[in-house]
Order: structure tokens, then sequence, then C-alpha cells
């Protein structure tokens, strides 16, 4: 059978912070976290957060997940070091593995996820509804009709 993980509330697919830290730990990267900040002079930029459990529990702060440590304070950081988990697969064995192992500490802010098991044999791919996701077999479709 073939795991899969998918999001099963409105919203969509998201990681909590901890399944980020831990999706990379087990994939032997490093994570830093920074968040959206004005330093002493007027810059803005991001600044390097050392407490990511205080940061993650606050609703509407964000937090990105820099694969390299780019000091205190930046002003800019490029894609080659931002982590996103829109990247990782959704049968990626080591996702599974933290969504299973977190359980509802791994669903992001607005994600309740769900790993669903399907035959090895089937070809698939995920439908979303307003964030809802069901993973649907792969076949052909055509559309016929009128434009709206």
């Amino acid at each position: 059978m073939t795991k899969i993980v998918i999001n099963q509330c409105y919203g969509g697919f998201g990681l909590s912070p901890l399944a980020i830290e831990e999706y990379l730990k087990r994939t032997g990267k490093e994570c830093y976290w920074y968040t959206d900040d004005i330093d002493e002079t007027g810059r803005c930029g991001f600044k390097r957060i050392e407490n990511i459990k205080y940061y993650s529990s606050l609703k509407y702060v964000y937090v990105y997940s820099i694969l390299k440590d780019l000091g205190v304070f930046t002003e800019t950081f490029g894609d080659e070091y931002y982590f996103s988990y829109y990247n990782i697969k959704r049968d990626d064995p080591i996702l599974v593995a933290v969504v299973e192992d977190l359980k509802g500490k791994a669903d992001g802010r607005f994600a309740e996820l769900k790993v669903v098991e399907i035959p090895d044999d089937v070809e698939w791919e995920i439908s979303n509804y307003d964030g809802i996701e069901t993973i649907h077999e792969v076949h052909r479709e055509w559309y016929y009709g009128t434009r709206i």
C-alpha cells in the first residue's frame, strides 16, 4: 500500500513549524527561523527567531524556514535558502512518518492532515476544493460544452 498525506479541512495543506523542523532533521538538513521585522535603523527585513515554539503559536505571525544561517537580521534571502513544504511529494516516506508520529502537532495553521493508504499499483492525483483534498485515480477527461 502507498501512504499519502492530504488535508481534510477547509484552508489547505500546511505543516507546522514543529513538523518542518522534524522533517528537515530527518532529511539531514538544518533549519533556521526568521520572521518579518524592522531593525533599529528602520530597515525592513527578517529577524532570526531563537524560540520557534513561541512564534509558531501566534496565529498571524509569519515564520520562514531557511536552510542557511543568515545572521541575526537580513534584508533579504534568496529562494535557494528558503524551504517550502509545497515541494515535498505527498507520498514521501519521511513526510508520512512525521505526520504519523506528530499526529495533530504536524498540522499547519489552516490544516488537518491525514495519511491515506491506496493500492501500490494506482496512478493517483490530489484534487482540492477550498483546501479539502481527496485522492483520485488518474484518468482521462475531456470537456465538451460552452465557455463561460
